[in-house]
């Protein structure tokens, strides 16, 4: 699976993201700092991408254009560092592998991850 890590998250996200066997890679290698969501979403579509992202806006955008893609993965929690809420990210995407390939979003908060199958 192949995850962007949005601009809102530690480019330190990558490395721990290919350390557990994932290819990965950071919105500020690929795309511009100050691009609009619409273009990071396109960008995760084209390149065959699930996004890794704290901003809620994402989520919003899915449920109002009803997309299928990309697959996204909603940190919601205080903490969004790897060494704090890793283990529920690493386990919540491995759990619901399938799903984010044919089209996801999951919210993960501190204690929790909630599956929503896309369209919204």
């Amino acid at each position: 699976m192949n995850i962007l890590v949005d601009m809102n998250l530690s480019p330190t996200w990558v490395d721990f993201l290919i350390s557990a066997g994932f290819e990965a890679c950071h919105w500020s290698k690929v795309g511009s700092p100050d691009a609009h969501d619409e273009t990071v979403m396109k960008w995760a579509v084209d390149h065959g991408h699930v996004l890794l992202t704290s901003d809620l806006d994402f989520g919003a955008i899915l449920a109002a254009t009803r997309q299928k893609r990309p697959s996204v993965v909603l940190l919601r929690s205080d903490a969004l560092i790897h060494q704090t809420v890793g283990g529920i990210v690493l386990a919540a995407i491995r759990q619901a592998e399938r799903e984010l390939t044919d089209g996801a979003l999951i919210s993960i908060e501190s204690t929790r991850a909630r599956l929503r199958i896309l369209p919204l």
